[in-house]
């Protein structure tokens, strides 16, 4: 503000006083808004990061009609689902036309996937659950994230890649304490209370969190917007959602099948299982603010971090999983912590790639939406999910690629087992296309 700004007979203290005020009234309503968004990764993942135990206790009782292998199709399905309606309802809601519908599309959301989680509890063939959970309740948990997931790209500006990668961590802190609920419930209750059970819960998280997070810091426009486009003349964005695609066609395998793995080949018990799935997402706490963090450093490139996010996990998918894992229960373990720190972080990386199209926008002097552009990579990344669904049936119907049961390539899972490790690595193909860009 300058001194002209001023009112007659208003003190400049007085100035400084409420300037004060508003920047700690700011750094309140963003933390607040870090805060909501953080919670309603429960209501948004919990089910689809731990299917794969539901998966394990319906390919054990037989509780639903049709074959064992095509209860996976219900969790990918529902990854595929949700990821695929983001880029839709992300450049919806971030025109002017339609922004201020964002809350109420948060709260349909809400109250769609509850009530479809709340219906499925009385189906019992897979296809009754394929549509109630793995289409209308990712509906509704993608309605719920993409409104209250723009938040963030209007909040935070020069530390974006950081609060994507906090919310990313608390989506595998879900992913990480989900396991023991699921299970506890599944046990003592059977699969039906423990869907009417979860209905509640994404119900009454998803008000909550969407109840504390404060409006938009700039009050929207409710004139449409022309929708910037420039971005797709560029291989930038198509080199990175390749990479992204294929590397969630690696991902969504053993998330969907670790726990069933587990149990029948390494002859775990059901809890020792389902701790897989912990195991699983815990690193992703960790590795997910990293690589969030380190994309947001001006010295280090979004390609190499993406590379070491791919190469780690497809190097655990294909030397942990593949070796002695069906024999070694801490080898499976290892798999489980390593795989799930590199790939788990995957998408932390996705900050630096949109700071890579933001310069390569203003090196060109256009329009850039960087709230579209999470959105359309959230998209690529359903794609991959929807691919690994009838993909990873396949695999599992085409068995070992070894003769030896002395090898995890041995079990039945040994064609999943190299799917993942070269989907993995090709996740981060972005570093070769650079190097070869610079010559």
């Amino acid at each position: 503000m300058e001194l002209n700004d001023l009112e007659p007979g208003r003190p400049i203290a007085q100035v400084h006083v409420e300037t004060a005020s508003s920047q700690q009234h700011i750094k309140k309503e963003t933390r607040l808004v870090l805060l909501g968004c953080c919670m309603l990764q429960l209501p948004i993942w919990g089910f689809a990061m731990t299917f794969g135990i539901f998966q394990q206790q319906f390919s054990r009782d037989g509780a639903l009609g049709g074959s064992r292998a095509s209860t996976a199709i219900i969790g990918l399905t529902t990854n595929g689902v949700m990821y695929l309606s983001m880029p839709v309802l992300f450049t919806a809601l971030d025109s002017g036309r339609w922004a201020h519908l964002r809350r109420r599309c948060a709260v349909a959301g809400v109250i769609i996937s509850s009530t479809s989680f709340l219906v499925s509890s009385w189906g019992r063939e897979v296809w009754h659950l394929v549509i109630l959970q793995g289409v209308l309740a990712a509906l509704g948990g993608a309605m719920l994230y993409s409104p209250t997931t723009l938040l963030i790209d209007q909040w935070f500006v020069t530390r974006r890649a950081t609060a994507y990668g906090a919310v990313l961590s608390s989506k595998n802190i879900v992913g990480t304490c989900c396991p023991f609920l699921m299970y506890g419930l599944l046990d003592r209750l059977g699969p039906w209370w423990t869907l009417r059970i979860w209905a509640a819960i994404v119900l009454a998280t998803g008000l909550i969190g969407i109840s504390i997070m404060p409006q938009p810091p700039f009050p929207e426009s409710r004139r449409a917007r022309e929708i910037p486009w420039n971005f797709l003349k560029h291989r930038t964005f198509y080199i990175y959602a390749l990479g992204n695609m294929v590397q969630s066609a690696g991902y969504g395998i053993p998330q969907t099948y670790l726990p069933e793995y587990a149990s029948e080949v390494s002859h775990l018990s059901a809890i020792e299982s389902s701790l897989m799935l912990t195991l699983f997402n815990l690193p992703g706490i960790l590795s997910s603010f990293g690589f969030g963090f380190l994309a947001d450093k001006a010295s280090f490139s979004a390609s190499t971090n993406t590379l070491i996010s791919a190469v780690g996990s497809g190097v655990c998918a294909l030397c942990l999983w593949g070796t002695k894992s069906n024999l070694v229960p801490a080898v499976l373990v290892l798999f489980s912590i390593g795989y799930g720190f590199f790939a788990g972080g995957y998408s932390g990386t996705w900050g630096g790639w949109i700071k890579d199209l933001e310069r390569e926008a203003r090196g060109k002097n256009e329009a850039i939406n960087t709230g579209m552009i999470y959105g359309l990579l959230n998209g690529a990344r359903g794609v991959g999910y929807v691919s690994a669904g009838p993909a990873g049936v396949a695999l599992l119907n085409a068995g070992a690629v070894l003769s030896s049961e002395a090898w995890g390539y041995g079990t039945r899972y040994g064609a999943l087992m190299v799917f993942t490790g070269i989907c993995s690595v090709l996740g981060g193909w972005s570093v070769v296309w650079r190097s070869c860009n610079c010559r």
